[in-house]
């Protein structure tokens, strides 16, 4: 009888839950979406955040539960109050490309500025909006905050803006129940949209092939948008070769041959008025490899290299996963200020052992010795292989190879495989 009652009472939960997250999203908001643009400006001293316009655009694809938590921390937090009572009514984390910058040796000298964009329900009653930017250890660096009126004449609205032209790969029913993923083009000519086509169905059947995505299709709406550029391919500094594209990324960022990014955040989000989605792939029409992936933020991945697929994958789960990199520089800590040495990482997939308790410690079987040694790595599939996050001491991996380390390993590893189907749980509806 106990565990009937139990199991009702769990069940009953769930449907409470469920039905609180949607009563606070009608109390607080409307099908809506406010976009939020911001302008991040400073080096490695200085930090300013200005915010700049704000939108008003149709419908709302994100979630419409656990409004007010985070699933990951992230490096940056944006945090919605109601103004009249000052309850937190919505959370959001990302990583911005400019907080990178200012790790890098030439921020100590020069001062850049980068785009921002981000998307909030939009509020029936005025709102205080606060950003928060984070260095490597999790300390603030600025927090911002400005007052929303909703009735604010100056808000622009987009509802009637002509989307671009587009194709569902995968549609499996409304926002309010999947995950919406949207595909753009870049570096692609009106003629090549096609191709592009051929693309993002490659590569959205190549994340379903992988777990736990595999086991969640049937949660995802997937769309590619056709976003022509004046020429074809992206741009290649090093090799001085610069096409004008629709969203002017390039290689070389920070001087890495193969980081590929973009600081057209407005430009990206104005291709996408009028389609809903949440997260966003980025195909760059290259056969130079390399890519690039920011969680909540974007990914840019060039389709024409042997590793795309791979790629499109790796850098799917920094981006949708917030997942770390698994790989690392023997000799070199150049990287070390990328992530925590003095707390425990947020990322779900590299451990420092500060706060290991809530990871993959209960993968671990016991007597596995730490650190887990690499010629022993077919005895302890999951364990404490030493090397991740760029360092090689210091910081843990769960298994000896992992998606989120080489191009040639099948699959995400456990502690991966973990850490996404948390985030898959947290943006879909609690019965799921």
């Amino acid at each position: 009888m106990r565990t009937y009652l139990t199991l009702f009472l769990m069940l009953l939960g769930l449907v409470c839950s469920e039905r609180a997250s949607a009563q606070q999203f009608d109390t607080y908001f409307r099908d809506s979406t406010l976009r939020l643009d911001y302008i991040l400006t400073g080096n490695g001293a200085t930090t300013e955040v200005t915010p700049d316009e704000a939108h008003l655009l149709k419908g709302w694809a994100g979630r419409r539960h656990y409004l007010d938590s985070l699933v990951l921390r992230g490096n940056a937090q944006l945090y919605v109050h109601d103004e009249a009572s000052g309850r937190l009514i919505y959370a959001f984390s990302f990583n911005p490309l400019y907080l990178e910058w200012r790790q890098t040796p030439l921020a100590k000298t020069e001062r850049r500025s980068y785009e921002e964009v981000l998307r909030i329900p939009f509020p029936k009653a005025p709102v205080k909006v606060k950003l928060v930017l984070c260095n490597a250890e999790q300390r603030p660096l600025v927090e911002q905050t400005q007052r929303i009126d909703p009735k604010d004449i100056l808000i622009h609205d987009q509802t009637r803006v002509k989307p671009l032209p587009h194709k569902y790969l995968v549609h499996s029913g409304s926002s309010k129940d999947c995950i919406d993923l949207a595909f753009l083009a870049e570096g692609y000519t009106e003629a090549e949209m096609p191709t592009f086509l051929k693309d993002a169905e490659a590569a959205t059947e190549a994340l379903f092939n992988y777990e736990p995505f595999k086991s969640h299709r049937q949660h995802f709406n997937v769309v590619a948008v056709f976003s022509p550029s004046l020429d074809s391919g992206v741009a290649v500094p090093r090799e001085k070769v610069w096409p004008r594209t629709a969203f002017s990324s390039h290689f070389d960022t920070f001087y890495s041959d193969r980081y590929l990014t973009t600081r057209q955040v407005k430009a990206i989000n104005n291709a996408l008025i009028g389609i809903p989605y949440e997260h966003l792939i980025i195909l760059a029409n290259s056969d130079v490899y390399g890519g690039g992936g920011m969680y909540n933020s974007y990914l840019l991945s060039s389709t024409h290299h042997k590793w795309y697929l791979p790629v499109v994958v790796h850098e799917f789960g920094h981006s949708f996963g917030g997942l770390a990199d698994e790989y690392f520089y023997e000799g070199d800590a150049a990287s070390a200020s990328e992530h925590a040495t003095e707390v425990e990482p947020w990322e779900q997939n590299a451990t420092n052992l500060k706060d290991f308790s809530g990871k993959w410690s209960h993968l671990i079987k016991k007597g596995t010795p730490t650190p887990t040694p690499v010629a022993k790595q077919k005895k302890y599939p999951v364990g404490l292989y030493e090397g991740a996050a760029y360092l090689t001491k210091g910081m843990y991996r769960a298994s000896f190879n992992c998606r989120m380390r080489t191009n040639e390993t099948p699959d995400f590893c456990p502690a991966c495989r973990l850490g996404l189907d948390k985030v898959l749980r947290y943006h879909l509806p609690p019965q799921k």
